[in-house]
Parts: C-alpha cells; structure tokens; sequence
C-alpha cells in the first residue's frame, strides 16, 4: 500500500496550541512540508518573535531561535550572514510584524537581506486579547476598539505588500490566503517560491497570508473563513506585489 499522505518530517508531533479554526495551523504545515519538498531541513534555522508565533519551535523539527518582539528580521539577518549557507526564515504576525516590527521590515527589505519572512495577517492582536492591530480594518471592531476603528482618530490599516514593493531592495513579495483546497495550494506555491528565492541568493521575500481568529472575531470557523473573504481580501486584495526573479 502506497502512503500518499503524513505529518511532514519538518513537523513535529506536537499538538497545535493554535485556537480552533485558526488558519496557523495549515500555514504552519504548508511551510514544513516545504522544507521536506526542497530538502532543507538540517540546515534551515527558523526565528520565531512574541505573539501566537511563540510556539513555533515546538512544532518545526529544523533549528528554532525565539526573538523579541518585531525584531525577527533583524535576528534573523545576523543569522544568515554569520552563515549564508543557512536557510533562515521569520514566522510572524500583523501585531509583531507591522507595528513594533515594522522598522526591522521595511529596512531587512530596502537592504535587500537574503531571508524568507512568512507573514500571518488576521487583522488582530491574537494572543494578547484581541487589541486594534496596525492591520485592523476601517471599523473593526477590537478590544481597543468597541465602536470600530475610526480612521479619522486611529488611521488607515497597513498594507504591507503594498508598502514594501516601492523598495528596490524587495525580490519577492506575495499575498496569499488559506480559505480552500484552490487557494492553500497557492499558498504553498507561493511559500515554496520564497524559499526558492533565498536558495538562489536572489533577496528578500515575504508572503503575506490572510488568516482568521475566530477567537477573538468573535465568530465560528466557519463564520470567519466567510469574513475574511467577504472584508479582508476587498481591503487586502490577494496577489504578486513584485516579484524581481520573474516568473518560474
């Protein structure tokens, strides 16, 4: 009997910590079964910051390091040009990535660094109890927004595709999500892709997927799948933002 289908070996076999209905979890799987696919696990380094991304060293079998809050991109630059035989990646979220972290983004980016970022944008501060986040949509409402966000006291949402692809040094920028079978494999396609970039020494890429948190949405799986497709891809429209390598 042929398998045709297990856990990745770049997965552990710990239980997700991750809320039911959380897409992290199918995010967290597409970039181990990456790594098996391109065979980079012994020397793949992965840098996990504050935020529902904490726990991703129980569940990636490569090399974890636990970063401060915002700073992956700086961890993992030192990571990689202490040895750029290393394949090093960021697993972070809108909360960490767009707002503490957005210096360290937007300069990894302009310096052009040779490292994958995979971006999880569920338009909350998941872990910490559901505050506004830099990502949060016009009228959300958030822990820290109860009346919906007001654009006129609490600005517009970062667009962070949208944001980084003026910056000449950014190779490889894509937004994705994981809402069906058709688009989880874009997703994989699109996480495979950025670490095929780094593999080819071709610079910065980060793909940006769309995700939900039920938990603090308020609202069931099911429910949260229909809203992020029905307000978040309007606002954040999915796509290749800049892609310098061309097409495969």
């Amino acid at each position: 009997m042929s398998i045709v289908f297990q856990r990745p070996h770049a997965l552990t076999n710990a239980e997700f910590s991750y809320c039911p209905g959380c897409t992290h979890g199918i995010v967290t799987r597409l970039v181990a079964e990456v790594m098996d696919e391109l065979g980079i696990e012994g020397r793949t380094i992965g840098v996990a910051p504050v935020g529902c991304s904490v726990t991703a060293y129980n569940f990636f079998n490569c090399d974890m390091v636990q970063a401060a809050h915002g700073r992956a991109p700086a961890v993992a630059t030192g990571i990689k040009r202490s040895d750029p035989n290393n394949v090093v990646f960021t697993y972070q979220g809108d909360g960490d990535l767009a707002s503490i972290g957005a210096c360290e983004t937007v300069h990894a980016a302009a310096r052009g660094e040779n490292i994958t970022i995979i971006f999880i944008n569920n338009a909350i501060y998941g872990m910490t109890g559901g505050q506004m986040a830099p990502t949060s949509l016009p009228g959300q409402v958030t822990q820290t927004s109860p009346y919906g966000r007001d654009v006129a006291t609490q600005g517009y949402p970062v667009k962070v595709c949208e944001m980084l692809s003026q910056l000449d040094g950014a190779t490889y920028l894509e937004r994705v999500t994981v809402t069906d079978v058709k688009q989880v494999r874009n997703a994989k396609r699109a996480i495979k892709k950025a670490f095929q970039n780094q593999l080819d020494g071709k610079g910065f890429s980060l793909v940006e997927v769309l995700s939900t948190c039920p938990s603090n949405w308020g609202k069931t799986p099911v429910q949260s799948i229909e809203w992020l497709k029905e307000n978040m891809i309007p606002y954040y429209p999915l796509g290749v933002y800049k892609d310098k390598g061309g097409e495969e």
